[in-house]
This record gives C-alpha cells, sequence and structure tokens, in this order.
C-alpha cells in the first residue's frame, strides 16, 4: 500500500546573495579525522547571532562562503557551496550557531607537476576563531527531510564530505526520538577518514533502529577481492536493506564525489529496487553494462531518492 505523497517543507532561500553576503564569525575550527590521517578535514562553525539567518536554515541546504582575493585573470574569485553539517536547530541548540565540512584540497597537475590548492578549502581551513568570513544562502530546497520526518524509513549513502548532510539530518531525526528505520552508508578510502564516527556509533548505539554501516574501499576488501565500495553495501546486507527498500516509504539520499550514483544506480537496478530510479526511453543495456553517459542520460532519480554530488 502507498505511503501518502511526498512532501517537502518550505524553505528560505537566499536569504543573503553574492551581491550582499553576510559577514560573520569562525567560532570553532577543529580537525574532524583521526590526527594520523593524510587528508585534512576540519568541522567549521560560524555564529549567525543577530543576523537574518538566525533558526532559517535546514539540515540539507548549503551555505555559500566567497573567499577574498581574485584569481589570475582579476576576478573577484567565485562563492563555493558548503553543505551545512548542523542540525535545523544549530549547533548550539538554538539556530545560531551553523557547521559545515571542508577537506582541504592539495594536489599536483600530473603534466606539469605543480601543485594546486582549492582557494576556497584552503582558506576555509586556515581561519581560526574569531577570523570573519563572507557567507551567502542558504541554497537548496529539495535535500532536506521531508514533513512528517518521523512517518519515513530513510537510506542515506554519503562518501567523504558529502556525510555533512546527513549528520544534521540524523541530529534533526533523533531530537524526534522516532521507531522509523534510518540506515547511515558511509564510504571512505581509509577508516583513518571516518568523519563523526564516535557520534554515529553512539547513535547506533543507542538507537536500535539506526543502521551504521561502514565501506573502507582501500582496506579488508570483499570476499571476492573487490573494494569495499558504498553500493556493495546492498549486496553484502542484503538481509538488513531489502526488506527496508520494499517498503513504500522509504526514502534514499545520496550525498558525495560525482560518479557515486552510477554503481549504486546499476546494483539497486540488479537486485530489483528500480523504483527508486526513472528511466527514460531509448536505455536497452542491462544494469552492469551501463555507462556514465547512459546514465546521464537515461537514468534520474524518482520522487523516492534524493541525489547530491560534487
Amino acid at each position: 500500500m502507498p505511503h501518502r505523497p511526498l512532501v517537502l517543507p518550505q524553505t528560505e532561500l537566499n536569504i543573503y546573495s553574492k551581491q550582499n553576503p553576510v559577514v560573520v564569525p569562525v567560532i570553532e575550527s577543529k580537525i574532524a579525522t583521526v590526527s594520523y590521517s593524510p587528508n585534512f578535514v576540519r568541522h567549521v562553525v560560524f555564529d549567525v547571532t543577530g543576523t537574518e539567518l538566525e533558526h532559517r536554515v535546514k539540515a540539507g541546504q548549503s551555505l555559500g562562503v566567497i573567499p577574498p582575493g581574485s584569481d589570475d585573470s582579476g576576478k573577484p574569485h567565485s562563492l563555493r557551496l558548503y553543505s551545512v553539517a548542523s542540525p535545523s536547530f544549530g549547533e548550539d541548540g538554538n539556530g545560531r550557531h551553523y557547521s559545515t565540512t571542508v577537506k582541504r584540497v592539495i594536489d599536483e597537475h600530473w603534466e606539469s607537476q605543480e601543485l594546486f590548492v582549492g582557494v576556497c578549502s584552503n582558506y576555509l581551513c586556515s581561519l581560526k576563531p574569531g577570523d570573519m568570513v563572507s557567507i551567502t544562502g542558504p541554497c537548496g530546497k529539495r535535500f532536506i527531510l521531508p514533513e512528517d520526518a518521523e512517518d519515513f524509513n530513510y537510506i542515506f549513502v554519503a562518501t567523504g564530505t558529502g556525510i555533512a548532510p546527513f549528520r544534521g539530518m540524523i541530529m534533526d531525526l533523533m531530537r524526534r526520538k522516532p521507531s522509523c528505520s534510518i540506515t547511515l552508508i558511509f564510504g571512505c578510502a581509509y577508516r583513518t577518514d571516518l568523519l563523526y564516527d564516535a557520534y554515529f556509533r553512539q547513535v547506533a548505539k543507542e538507537n536500535p533502529n539506526f543502521n551504521y554501516l561502514i565501506s573502507i574501499s582501500r582496506e579488508d576488501p570483499r570476499t571476492d577481492g573487490t573494494k569495499k565500495y558504498v553500493q556493495y553495501q546492498f549486496v553484502d546486507e542484503a538481509a538488513l536493506l531489502n526488506p527496508i527498500l520494499k517498503k513504500p516509504n522509504t526514502l534514499m539520499y545520496i550525498c558525495g564525489l560525482k560518479g557515486m550514483e552510477v554503481g549504486i544506480y546499476q546494483t539497486l537496478a540488479l537486485y530489483g529496487h528500480s523504483d527508486y530510479m526513472v528511466f527514460k526511453p531509448g536505455l536497452n543495456s542491462s544494469p552492469d553494462q551501463w555507462t556514465k553517459d547512459e546514465i546521464k542520460k537515461f537514468v534520474k532519480p524518482s520522487d523516492r531518492m534524493f541525489v547530491e554530488t560534487y
């Protein structure tokens, strides 16, 4: 029996724009990985007290950050969007402190062998408590929890800093003390990069309706030798996940690196969960043969699936 139609709450968008940002202080910046991780990921908290953002940012939305300075052509640096990692009631419980999860981008151009760094990610990660930052937003009206959120079941799938919105959403849900099923599938390359791991383990310990499934892709391969990517949880944990996926009031949210949805779409279709997708005419190959281009052209999320990749 189908669940009543999904209704998303009304959201306020772009209270502050790039032309009219608000300047707020950073009040906390702390490493989000374990100390010996090869990556630098920080949990950064903004204080929006006294601004129009108070109580008006929902878990799942994004805030824009405007880094100072200009690019090589002399143009001001572009605004970058970062998912809010806080619950809708804020880190402080009063809707005044909102956070994001930022990974420093430090890499090398393969051809020139020159080092390059992400402009905004390094700017944000270098800010200290008391430093001021120009922000915009909030942005996003679909990647949020529905009205009557406790009436649905959830499967959240994240890779890397894509965990940020799910931390806030899960905090929102847990405040309601729901009886619905909530599953978080989190993937990263090494276990040193499990973000907010202690929190999710504590939630799983205290709530039998919360499942926390970890996929470490470069450690502990599956029994057949393949890397433990997030999509394989739908195979390896089928006994747990299939009953949840079959319920008509289950929603799936996906957030992380662009392209992660390819393996998830393929696996869901192969194992009988095609109702989470909408197919356009012209897709004639079997799911295990789908290419990225075919998926981009012919496969879209249904109204039961929400995807945000970058």
